[in-house]
This record gives structure tokens, sequence and C-alpha cells, in this order.
């Protein structure tokens, strides 16, 4: 940021990746509490095939695990959430998708306002999905099994100390 940034306001977005194509599920909201996740999850069981389960890996962040959140989930039992590290490769994902945005749409972008922000990522996704490219897994499952074995034995030596 230079000395003369203002902010002219924030955003939410919420985004989902479908792995086998790459197409992209977002919305922008004013803010990150249950009752957004809930409207998002809404959004992804209209925008999906009816008969596809959905396996969400999320973060644990506390919105995720609500109450209100665990009653919906409970009566679309196509929804599977997997709570899993902050750092893990499935949320690297995603969190690669956000950095393309950044450096491809926002970074030194000037939004006057909000909506003008929340169109210039909405526009970005748009684009995204008029060609979106599979994830393709790059690390062999030996080496993700290694890794999660590892980070349960670290996750009972701290439990037990």
């Amino acid at each position: 940021m230079t000395h003369d940034y203002k902010r002219n306001g924030t955003t939410t977005l919420f985004a989902a990746i479908e792995l086998g194509h790459g197409k992209v599920i977002a919305t922008c909201m004013k803010q990150h509490r249950h009752q957004e996740w809930i409207k998002f999850l809404r959004m992804i069981e209209k925008q999906t095939p009816k008969e596809l389960d959905l396996h969400l890996i999320v973060d644990n962040y506390a919105t995720h695990k609500h109450e209100k959140v665990k009653r919906w989930l409970k009566r679309h039992p196509r929804f599977h959430v997997h709570f899993i590290p902050t750092s893990s490769s499935w949320l690297n994902i995603v969190e690669g998708f956000f950095r393309n945005l950044d450096q491809k749409r926002l970074k030194r972008g000037v939004f006057q306002n909000v909506p003008v922000l929340i169109q210039a990522i909405m526009d970005y996704i748009k684009d995204h999905n008029r060609d979106p490219r599979p994830i393709v897994w790059t690390a062999a499952a030996d080496q993700i099994l290694e890794k999660v074995g590892r980070a349960r034995a670290k996750l009972d030596k701290s439990a037990t100390a």
C-alpha cells in the first residue's frame, strides 16, 4: 500500500471450486457469519445437479460449525463437510484461485465503492468459468497419506503434552 491508499469498503467472497471441471460458484456478501454461509450453501445446492453428493472441504472457522449450519446440513444429506487444517493442500487450491483473482484483477485496481469491487470480482469469475480447467492433483497418494500421518502424530503428541 502507498501513503495515499484509501480503502473504499470491503466484501466477503464465498467461493466453491468444482474440481472435476474447475468451475467456480461464488458470491460476495457483507459479512462472514453462519447466516451468509447457509445462503452460500443454498446457492451451491441450486447450481449443482441434484443427483450429486457434494463434498465440501472447509477450514475450522466457527461459522462452518454453527449449530444452525449443522441443522441445515442434517436436512441436506447430499452435503458432506470435511474440516481440515488451514494450511492443507485442499485449501491451497482455493487460495490459489484467490491469489490469481487478486493478481490478475484486483491488485492495483481502483474501486470507488464496494459494488464496483464486487462487479470486478464477479466479472473475473464469469470469465474464468467460460473456460474452466480441471484441478489436477500432482502429489502421489502415498506422499499425501504420509504427510497426513505426520500431522496426526504431531497432533497426538501435542494433545498428550
